[in-house]
């Protein structure tokens, strides 16, 4: 394979064959191109594109270039949820113990951090003796006893996206529609899925800066997705803001704890990560015919959280995969982990008209919490709490968010950043809608 080729054809427009497409995958996997050559090449992708054949070609490439997770037959559909990424989004942390008390099968695998956006694992892994590198074998014995696994792809699980991921991250290649496309669903794909649920987020912090890119990202992936045999579905969510009041990794477990505590059902601060958590697992039920209708399939999903059933599994799952129960409920006791708490104030007072997701994430992970290079070192404890929501009414001196980071001049450096991050109006302002589209084919 003349692999500079290759480049220059898609550099100049050209199409790929399939068979090509899987010569480069196969070359990928067995470290037969140079970083900078495959750099290049996801250059030439991003500016190019790619056309639906050369989409699925690549796909079933990636998925096809490892092991694919088999599963012995079962009552309980196998289902997952995917996000496209956003700031705050801990979804999947609540979702997989909740599908999993729904009689459904979840081998959730999850990925790292790209640009702003937190990562699953790297949320799981501030949690004390979690693994989120498990043996093929391993993850299907969890999924068949307890329902529910979160982890990371293994090393024979499509390491083509392994090599891709971390390139696209370092190289401004993330947003790109077929690249987004083959990574997410070739992982998906290796999951032998019978449904699947798409987030798909627009906005400021988000890959998919505008509603109309977004649902192009959204029927892209359906597509391809129920062209290979999979019930897939898409929602289009809102990612100009946080979800949820924190962001950050161990701050973002904390909350979606807090979000499987029966108690905290009426927390208005946990409102919008509810919704999501509820409708992800609403447009499951309805896809795997366990529900008639959207409606029933929520008051299910709900009927369910609130039981306190999927708390329980949570401590399962955990405990399955290796975490210190006892050490990990004790850090969940505590105020903050991070050495230094600084308060940021509302300068007046008023209705908070924005909250910067986009700025929010930068400051986040210049704090330690994301990664400049691949090869960043991620500390668990940054991060902000208690970030208020747009449409809330404050008043001067009352707090906007509470920023944990590592050192003094960290702290004081980031709230800095952050008095740009809020928005303040006399004039009372409309809560944005989080959920704003369904996308079926």
């Amino acid at each position: 394979m003349n692999f500079l080729a290759l480049i220059e054809a898609k550099r100049d427009g050209g199409t790929l064959s399939a068979n090509q497409l899987r010569e480069i995958i196969a070359a990928v996997v067995a470290h037969r191109i140079a970083d900078y050559q495959l750099a290049a090449f996801l250059m030439a992708v991003f500016f190019r594109g790619l056309n639906a054949e050369e989409t699925t070609a690549l796909t079933l490439a990636m998925r096809d270039s490892g092991d694919v997770l088999k599963f012995p037959k079962d009552a309980r559909p196998l289902v997952d949820k995917h996000s496209t990424g956003g700031v705050g989004d801990k979804v999947s942390l609540p979702l997989a113990p909740l599908l999993a008390c729904l009689g459904f099968r979840v081998p959730m695998i999850s990925g790292r951090g790209l640009g702003i956006t937190g990562g699953t694992l790297d949320k799981l892994d501030s949690i004390p003796g979690f693994k989120t590198l498990l043996p093929a074998a391993r993850i299907v014995e969890i999924v068949q006893q307890l329902g529910c696994v979160i982890c990371g792809q293994t090393d024979r699980m499509v390491p083509a996206d392994k090599k891709l991921y971390a390139l696209r991250d370092v190289t401004g290649t993330v947003p790109s529609i077929p690249l987004i496309v083959a990574s997410i669903l070739s992982k998906k794909l290796a999951e032998s899925l019978d449904a699947l649920i798409l987030d798909v987020k627009f906005g400021s912090a988000a890959f998919m800066q505008t509603k109309a890119d977004a649902r192009r990202l959204a029927k892209a992936m359906v597509a391809l997705g129920r062209k290979c045999g999979v019930n897939t579905r898409a929602i289009l969510t809102d990612m100009n803001t946080p979800l949820g009041h924190s962001a950050g990794n161990w701050l973002e477990v904390k909350e979606s704890v807090a979000c499987l505590d029966p108690a905290t059902s009426g927390d208005p601060g946990l409102s919008d990560l509810r919704e999501l958590v509820l409708t992800c697992a609403a447009h499951l039920l309805v896809q795997t015919g366990k529900a008639k209708s959207l409606n029933d399939a929520c008051q299910q999903a709900e009927g369910c959280l609130n039981s306190g059933a999927p708390r329980k599994k949570w401590d399962e799952m955990l405990a399955a995969q290796g975490a210190e129960l006892d050490t990990f409920n004790h850090k969940l006791t505590l105020d903050h982990t991070a050495p230094v708490v600084l308060e940021l104030k509302a300068p007046s007072s008023g209705f908070i008209t924005k909250c910067d997701a986009r700025l929010i994430g930068e400051v986040i992970r210049d704090l330690g919490g994301g990664r400049l290079t691949k090869d960043s070192a991620v500390n668990p404890d940054v991060g902000l709490d208690r970030i208020v929501k747009v449409g809330e009414r404050v008043r001067s001196r009352d707090m906007l968010c509470r920023v944990h980071a590592a050192d003094c001049s960290q702290a004081k450096a980031a709230g800095a950043r952050l008095e740009a991050a809020f928005g303040i109006s006399s004039q009372r302002v409309k809560k944005p809608s989080l959920l704003s589209e369904t996308i079926t084919h």
